[in-house]
């Protein structure tokens, strides 16, 4: 195992760090908050230091990289991260428990908006920022952004992306990964602007319009007002709504557009599939709670708005959904564990998993009916080879496993935690989503479970943005040895 480029990556990624924490260091000084400057000013230098010094221990690294070393090293370099990130909420008093400021980071930078914090209306400018500019970072994944724009970086740095990108299978867009990082940025810069624009024109300003874009963007949910996007018109509602879907759509599909391939887009099984779920669901749920609106506009705003949210694991909110009936409920549970396509900045199990774990339930059903017959199951007009079959039913099993096993640590919460609040909790936090059921619902927070709680909730948000293995095969002992 090559350690010395896991630790010099890590260290290039922490100097890179230092860099983004100027970007809130300016929104702070714009505003004239001085204990947030300092905050910034402290944690970026810490970064930049404790980088220089891995990449000074690690200098004339051999830069070989293979599966083994991405793992390892997006698993570092999202701890790290989180730990540099969490810096300035504590440093500038905001909030000044370590277990909260890690869990708001945490939730940040793996695009989840689950949060501690209760008023949110009360912190600065600069901190504001900061959270929400992390779902943005997160989004794409931290390294990504690191391999866009750094150089000198192996090629085979595609075992990065393939590490820390959503969804069941990552490639290269273009030859080289770098080109690919680049590609993918290019593109999330772009529809980044276009939705800070539109929500500018309508009655938001523009550290609102970027805010709520950066929580858009990386479907994470982060917004400035304790009613989420309750307040705001329904102009900036549908905005935001239509903003979700879109960024909930394999990235892929947007290349293939960009290059002219539109039948290979329109082909999209996955993309048909996710919005006939969306459209589905918006439908049901629009009759479901109809009788408590009085305008048929609103009830179709309302059950878009948060179908969307969910299904894209975003957590914006723009009603208390607590109340709403429990078929509407159910669909919302659903949504969240389904999520939305692969190589998208949601969470959730995939659209495309699902999808393959259907075709493959259906396949062993024909087999039982017919034992001699040879069932072949295509996704996206290709035949799926036995590798993409094992990953697939192999990470199903292990996210069960991992979901009844967190669910069962945070079980040992006493009230008000009951069984639907723990649930709803583990779902929203190892699926990304953001805001649960009962105390942890949209009007709710997670400030009263206790920092044990908080530790094994922030380590189910990473070990959900990571798709487990990462994660996973940095907490095995052996995989750290010399071999």
């Amino acid at each position: 195992m090559n350690r010395k480029i896991v630790f010099g990556i890590t260290g290039r990624l922490l100097q890179a760090m230092a860099v983004i924490l100027l970007l809130p260091l300016l929104v702070s000084a714009i505003y004239k908050e001085s204990n947030c400057i300092a905050a910034f000013i402290i944690s970026a230098c810490l970064s930049f230091s404790i980088g220089t010094v891995l990449r000074f221990a690690t200098k004339n690294y051999s830069k070989e990289l293979y599966a083994k070393e991405g793992f390892l090293i997006v698993s570092l370099a999202w701890v790290s991260a989180s730990l540099i990130g969490c810096l300035p909420f504590i440093i500038s008093g905001e909030i000044p428990s370590f277990f909260d400021a890690l869990f708001e980071t945490v939730s940040g930078f793996t695009t989840t908006g689950a949060s501690v914090v209760t008023n949110v209306e009360e912190l600065s400018h600069g901190i504001i920022f900061w959270r929400s500019f992390t779902h943005w970072i997160g989004g794409m994944g931290v390294l990504v952004f690191m391999l866009a724009f750094v150089n000198n970086i192996s090629d085979k740095a595609i075992h990065i992306m393939r590490a820390e990108m959503p969804g069941p299978v990552v490639g290269k867009l273009v030859p080289r990964a770098k080109d690919t990082s680049k590609v993918l940025y290019i593109m999330y810069i772009v529809m980044t602007l276009v939705q800070i624009v539109l929500l500018w024109c309508g009655e938001m300003n523009l550290f609102e319009a970027v805010v709520h874009t950066f929580g858009t963007a990386g479907t994470g949910g982060f917004g400035l007002k304790a009613d989420s996007i309750a307040s705001y018109s329904a102009y900036s509602q549908w905005i935001i709504t239509v903003f979700m879907l879109i960024f909930g759509i394999n990235f892929n599909l947007y290349f293939l557009l960009i290059i002219k391939r539109f039948r290979s887009t329109l082909k999209s099984t996955e993309l048909w599939t996710y919005l006939g779920i969306v459209i589905t669901s918006i439908v049901i749920v629009s009759v479901n709670i109809s009788p408590a609106f009085t305008s048929l506009s609103d009830t179709i705003r309302t059950a878009a708005f948060q179908v969307s949210s969910i299904m894209t694991t975003t957590g914006y909110s723009t009603t208390d959904f607590n109340l709403w009936p429990n078929l509407s409920k159910t669909i919302l549970l659903i949504l969240m564990f389904i999520g939305a396509c692969a190589g998208s900045t949601a969470g959730g199990l995939k659209v495309s998993r699902v999808i393959l774990l259907f075709k493959m339930g259906f396949r062993e059903i024909k087999r039982m009916i017919h034992p001699r017959s040879v069932v072949s199951i295509k996704f996206e007009g290709k035949e799926v080879d036995d590798h993409t079959k094992h990953s697939v039913t192999t990470y199903f099993a292990v996210y069960m496993v991992c979901f009844f096993f967190i669910f069962l640590l945070l079980s040992f919460e006493e009230a008000p935690f009951d069984f639907e609040t723990n649930f709803s909790a583990v779902a929203a936090c190892f699926n990304n989503i953001g805001p649960g059921f009962g105390v942890v619902g949209p009007m709710g927070s997670f400030a009263q479970y206790s920092d044990f709680s908080k530790i094994v909730l922030s380590f189910a948000m990473l070990f959900g943005r990571l798709e487990i293995f990462p994660l996973l095969i940095a907490l095995i002992p052996s995989t750290w040895r010399k071999r």
